[in-house]
């Protein structure tokens, strides 16, 4: 009996010991976010970009800039964009080599959160404006934009994520591409390079 008294002591007495030392990892884990900046958001990214269409999807990495209240990419992603035009793949190839680099700039507004570890961006996209040669002719494509949720600047890793939609494409100005699924464009992680 006696046996089993003291048994039963020095099971509590390590079922207590681990609990306790459960709790004082779980403080130890917790890491100390350091305070950011609006200043911070600026600079040069890296960013992972995944587009989706429909069943279709795509990944690489592009680059962009953020300045003051406006990020830069000096090579937007247009190729689903003009696919949705010219329809003819062979076309569609032609037409981006002939069309080269299209710069799109993002104006944006910055909140800093109360803890001041992380940057609320919202973004204020205007109308992408493309010519797009095809069959010796330039159609005017006008891409509608929109920003479906804000972005985020985290200050633990400085890095930024965001999404982008291009919902609607009006060509010669009267025709809207139809049928026409949105193309999402997703920056889940872009990293802050300079």
């Amino acid at each position: 009996m006696k046996n089993l008294i003291v048994l039963k002591v020095i099971t509590a007495v390590l079922v207590i010991s681990i609990i306790f030392s459960l709790f004082s990892c779980m403080n130890e884990d917790r890491i100390e976010v350091p305070p950011v900046k609006l200043e911070n958001v600026y600079g040069d990214y890296k960013g992972r970009l995944i587009t989706v269409q429909g069943e279709s999807r795509g990944e690489k990495v592009v680059d962009f800039k953020i300045k003051k209240d406006t990020l830069t990419f000096p090579e937007f992603p247009i190729k689903e964009i003009v696919k949705a035009v010219v329809k003819d793949p062979i076309k569609t190839e032609t037409a981006l080599t002939a069309m080269g680099k299209v710069k799109y700039k993002l104006n944006y507004t910055s909140v800093l959160n109360a803890e001041k570890n992380w940057v609320e961006l919202t973004f204020v996209p205007k109308e992408l404006e493309l010519q797009i040669p095809v069959d010796g002719v330039n159609k005017k494509a006008v891409v509608t934009l929109v920003t479906k949720q804000k972005g985020y600047f985290i200050g633990l890793d400085y890095t930024l994520r965001f999404v982008l939609a291009a919902e609607k494409i009006t060509v010669d100005g009267t025709t809207v591409v139809s049928p026409f699924e949105a193309i999402y464009y997703n920056f889940p992680y872009c990293i802050r390079i300079n």
